[in-house]
């Protein structure tokens, strides 16, 4: 449906509004090409200069990546997703596992004691499928597996704030498991969160507490890749 075009300005912002609102649905995931000016501008129904305009804004607020030659990405979720993925993409890795460990732990702990029987099924639902993502052997559906898997635990928490922080940093902590699993899954580096699950399940804290803040450093003592 063709948007109205009241004023260019008003007009901007509606493009923008739709176009994040592609991104934070999900419609267009985080790593995927949008469509291209053309497409954008046949399915909008405005000139290539709005569109060009609402996608230069929303690329300097952090949520695109125009790659000349290649088309334009989707690199974050959010405004405050975007400038965290921007300021701490060259963090060292080890501090982005223990922030990663904290935070995981924490909410996995809150998550023993506050989780519903939906919040249950749904971290059944997610480790069965990131199972399967290994057993494909392909390592971006595994990484898009686990990392909502995780988010699903931090969710279970019923925190807000910790869950919307979480969801923030995603993109980073996305960037970090994909570097850190390569291009190949390795039996090795396998690591089983379903005694996390059940930690939860049981409400027993403690257990889901260590279980959920051992498993980033169990990434960085994965053994090193050939030529590394």
């Amino acid at each position: 449906m063709a948007l109205s075009s009241p004023r260019r300005s008003a007009l901007a912002d509606q493009v923008i509004a739709q176009l994040r609102n592609q991104i934070t649905s999900g419609e267009w995931p985080v790593g995927s090409r949008i469509p291209t000016e053309p497409e954008l501008v046949e399915q909008l129904g405005v000139a290539r200069n709005t569109v060009r305009e609402a996608v230069r804004a929303l690329a300097h607020n952090g949520l695109l990546d125009i790659r000349q030659g290649s088309g334009t990405y989707v690199v974050a979720t959010s405004e405050l997703a975007g400038v965290m993925h921007r300021r701490f993409a060259d963090a060292d890795p080890r501090h982005v596992a223990e922030l990663r460990s904290t935070l995981e732990s924490s909410a996995a702990r809150l998550a023993a004691e506050r989780r519903t029987e939906r919040d249950v099924q749904q971290l059944d639902a997610l480790l069965a499928r990131r199972e399967e993502a290994w057993a494909t052997g392909d390592a971006e559906r595994f990484v898009t597996a686990d990392s909502s898997f995780h988010l699903a635990v931090v969710a279970a928490s019923h925190n807000e704030v910790l869950t919307e922080l979480y969801a923030d940093l995603a993109d980073l902590l996305r960037d970090w498991l994909r570097d850190d699993v390569g291009r190949e899954l390795r039996p090795e580096n396998h690591m089983d969160h379903g005694r996390l699950v059940e930690a939860i399940r049981g409400g027993d804290g403690d257990t889901a507490a260590a279980e959920a803040a051992g498993y980033p450093f169990m990434c960085l003592r994965s053994p090193a890749r050939p030529g590394e």
